[in-house]
């Protein structure tokens, strides 16, 4: 069944008709829940409404899998373009950036290039710039980079993911850039030779992480909308006296608004992910494609506030 599901959805995001259809009316049929808009305006919109309410937000340009050095090009100077109207509008909000759509799949040579523009954009504006995670054959060859870059730049920082048995080696790997790294179950589809294939081993897995990169003293990033998850690091960091500005929580942008709003009111530090551009539904496709059982955690969100 999961095989089924995995090639309709991908069938569903190389639909040429379904995307016109979707870039055409998905805004006004409910793309708007979970996708800040198809432009920066609209987007830059939603973070100032995030702001008012005491929330931070990383912006992310939908668009990846680039096979095209003029497509990588065009979002490299995009991200750029966002950096600008982050700091014009003094808006409380970093980015975040997928390899594949600055030119992995075309040459390291060339990522590294866009990612340098990019992140002398971030340095110039103060705009911290987050390297997303994406599947797991990508995993070192990312990691790489963002050593690469590290050694080079302040504000850049990275994404693992606690369903890949090597994140444990991976947090002690990087400890010595003090990185800011986001922690995440993982959405994508793995071999069960890389990833934990049980819930609870990546909910404990996950557990580990974070309290392993609190305790180096690192700035730590806790991307889950699982009350469980959240609860832990709550009860970690009282227990072991790590001031609140050492973390913060992370959401999808259309997820569990009300708790996000309880966190900003106990004093703890949200930050929002959004997503925006007129490539989501090719993305909400792929992701869901990549783990069916997305379907199930999507309808859980848009009734779970």
């Amino acid at each position: 069944m999961e095989k089924v599901m995995r090639q309709f959805f991908l069938f569903l995001s190389n639909n040429q008709l379904l995307k016109s259809l979707a870039m055409k009316y998905g805004f006004k049929f409910g793309a708007s829940r979970f996708v800040a808009g198809p432009d920066l305006a609209h987007a830059a919109e939603n973070i100032r409404t995030l702001n008012n309410k005491g929330m931070a937000v990383t912006l992310d340009h939908l668009g990846e899998y680039v096979t095209d050095e003029s497509e990588a090009d065009e979002r490299t100077r995009e991200t750029i373009k966002t950096i600008k109207v982050i700091d014009k509008l003094n808006l409380d909000s970093q980015v975040s950036v997928k390899m594949t759509s600055m030119g992995l799949d075309i040459s390291e040579k060339l990522v590294l290039h866009n990612m340098r523009r990019i992140l002398d954009a971030g340095e110039k504006h103060q705009v911290l710039v987050t390297i997303d995670m994406e599947d797991y054959s990508r995993c070192e060859q990312t990691l790489t980079i963002f050593e690469t870059l590290k050694r080079e730049y302040d504000l850049v920082g990275t994404v693992l993911q606690s369903y890949l048995y090597r994140t444990v080696s991976d947090v002690e790997r990087l400890d010595p850039y003090n990185p800011n790294i986001r922690f995440v179950k993982g959405a994508y589809k793995e071999s069960e030779e890389v990833a934990y294939p049980n819930k609870t081993d990546v909910d404990e897995n996950l557990k580990k992480v974070i309290a392993m990169h609190l305790d180096h003293g690192h700035f730590t990033a806790i991307g889950s909308h699982d009350d469980a998850i959240i609860e832990f690091t709550k009860q970690y960091t009282d227990e072991h006296n790590i001031p609140r500005d050492q973390f913060e929580f992370q959401m999808l942008y259309g997820m569990r608004a009300e708790l996000r709003e309880e966190l900003v009111k106990e004093g703890y530090n949200v930050r929002v992910y959004v997503p925006y551009g007129r490539d989501w539904f090719g993305y909400n496709m792929r992701r869901l494609a990549e783990r069916p059982a997305n379907v199930v955690f999507v309808l859980k969100g848009l009734f779970k506030k």
